[in-house]
């Protein structure tokens, strides 16, 4: 069998060089199908190698992806005792998206892996691929080429992380190689019907009437090409809905024939989130999330701030001005 990535052999002794020390395995806050996939694949792998693992996320498991972590150990912050840990981050682009709970309790990171471009390697080892489509990709293929032990649970884990984070296959970092290793995983017992059917065909009322209010708040800048929408605080309480039931809701705003970057701005607590889509990697919005401290991927980046959306929204779109000048300079150079 050919080895997928030449970084297999340092990611299987990094492993392989970890102490008898507990080792927890953080995701990023808010956890999307991605995060949670790879922090169950990974945490298993470790406990099928002997090691005494365990997942640990700030904020509660999405309802839809409750479903895939099977029997995997899986805990709140407070449910970790204090003691020495190894510690592994999966699909956070800096230290501090685990959160204030983690990032002030585990502030030593022995293990990085990810696949964001502005990542900034704040491990003591990194394993960093931009052009991996989704971190469960990347370790899809450190466990093939390693020849760890994949079971059903790990595999669907390793599937949702792709085929979330590739929007249903849709993005461009698709290619032949993820169909491939998409291929083995299910040889190894992952169902994509049934995966589908979890994420996709389980809406509840609730989202529908959030998702409804989100698009009726649609705002159009610089000719058609930005659609920008937002979810104030309020709509939560009037629907019955959570943060986690906004996941994706941003893809709608990139959809629409013209528009080139799609925004979603959520406002919580004084706080706002941000979520920057584009149809064209070029356009480096992940360039523009770091003019708010933020940062991602070429075409999916997001950011948080202070303030409310009214005042915040006539800065936001002279960035996105400014950063559409440039990108157009870029590409005529």
């Amino acid at each position: 069998m050919p080895v997928f990535l030449k970084q297999s052999a340092d990611f299987a002794e990094a492993i392989s060089n970890l102490n008898d020390l507990p080792v927890l395995v953080l995701g990023h806050r808010r956890p999307d199908g991605d995060c949670i996939g790879s922090q169950v694949a990974l945490t298993r792998a470790l406990l099928a190698l002997g090691k005494d693992a365990r997942a640990v996320n700030q904020d509660p498991i999405p309802r839809t992806l409750q479903k895939f972590v099977g029997d995997t150990p899986f805990f709140p912050p407070d449910q970790v005792a204090d003691g020495e840990y190894q510690v592994i981050t999966v699909d956070c682009a800096d230290h501090q998206r685990v959160g204030d709970a983690l990032i002030n309790r585990f502030s030593k990171v022995d293990l990085n892996i990810d696949h964001h471009v502005s990542n900034t390697k704040y491990g003591e080892n990194n394993f960093i691929l931009p052009d991996a489509c989704a971190t469960g990709e990347i370790l899809a293929k450190f466990f093939f080429d390693s020849k760890y032990q994949v079971d059903k649970t790990t595999a669907e884990a390793l599937y949702l992380g792709i085929c979330t984070d590739t929007g249903q296959f849709c993005y461009s970092a698709t290619n032949a190689s993820v169909f491939e290793v998409c291929r083995m995983l299910c040889e190894a017992g992952a169902n994509p019907s049934g995966i589908a059917h979890e994420l996709y065909e389980k809406e509840k009322p609730g989202r529908i009437q959030l998702l409804q209010r989100f698009l009726a708040s649609f705002q159009m800048e610089y000719d058609n090409r930005v659609c920008i929408g937002s979810i104030m605080g309020k709509y939560y309480t009037e629907t019955g809905t959570k943060p986690e039931d906004a996941e994706n809701f941003v893809d709608y705003a990139r959809s629409l024939d013209g528009v080139e970057i799609g925004v979603l701005l959520e406002e919580r607590n004084g706080k706002i989130k941000g979520s920057f889509r584009a149809k064209d990697e070029n356009l480096r919005v992940d360039l523009l999330a770091k003019e708010f401290n933020g940062g991602g991927h070429t075409c999916a980046a997001g950011f948080n701030v202070d303030g409310t959306i009214d005042h915040f929204y006539p800065s936001l779109v002279d960035a996105i001005g400014r950063h559409l000048e440039l990108a157009g300079k870029h590409q005529l150079g």
